[in-house]
C-alpha cells in the first residue's frame, strides 16, 4: 500500500497560506506567476518534497522549497514545517522600504498641513475669482 499523499500544487499553495482561495493559487499557477525551474507548472502537477518553487504575488516574489506535503489548511503558526521560504534577501529588504515609505506621511505633504479646509479653500477661491 502507498501511503505517499499525492496533492495537486493548488491545493499545495492554499494550504501552506500563501493565497487566500483555491481558486486564486489556480488563476497564479495559470498565469505563469508559479514557476519551477523556470517552467510554468499546471494547477494539477504533484508536489513532491525537495521542490523549488518560485511564486510571485503581489505582496512578494517568493522561492520556497517543499519540506512535506499538506493536504489540509492549518493555522498559519503549524504550516511552517511543510515548507522552507528561500527568497532572496534583497526581496526582504525591498519589502521592509515599501512599508516604511507607506507608514511615513512626510512623504505625503512636506509641510504637514495636510489638505486645505474648507475654510482654507473658499479663501482660495477668493482670491483666484479676484484675479
Amino acid at each position: 500500500m502507498n501511503t505517499e499523499i499525492k496533492v495537486r500544487l493548488d491545493k499545495y499553495l492554499w494550504s501552506i497560506r500563501i493565497y487566500k482561495t483555491r481558486s486564486q493559487a489556480g488563476n497564479a499557477i495559470d498565469s505563469g506567476k508559479v514557476k519551477m525551474n523556470g517552467n510554468s507548472l499546471k494547477a494539477s502537477h504533484i508536489v513532491k518534497p525537495e521542490e523549488e518553487y518560485f511564486i510571485n504575488t503581489k505582496e512578494k516574489k517568493w522561492k520556497i522549497k517543499v519540506i512535506a506535503v499538506l493536504e489540509k489548511r492549518m493555522k498559519a503558526t503549524d504550516v511552517a514545517p511543510f515548507y522552507k521560504d528561500l527568497t532572496p534577501p534583497e526581496e526582504i529588504e525591498r519589502i521592509k522600504m515599501k512599508s516604511l515609505t507607506f507608514y511615513n506621511s512626510a512623504n505625503k505633504y512636506e509641510d504637514k498641513s495636510g489638505r486645505p479646509t474648507k475654510k482654507n479653500r473658499r479663501m482660495l477661491d477668493d482670491i483666484i475669482d479676484q484675479n
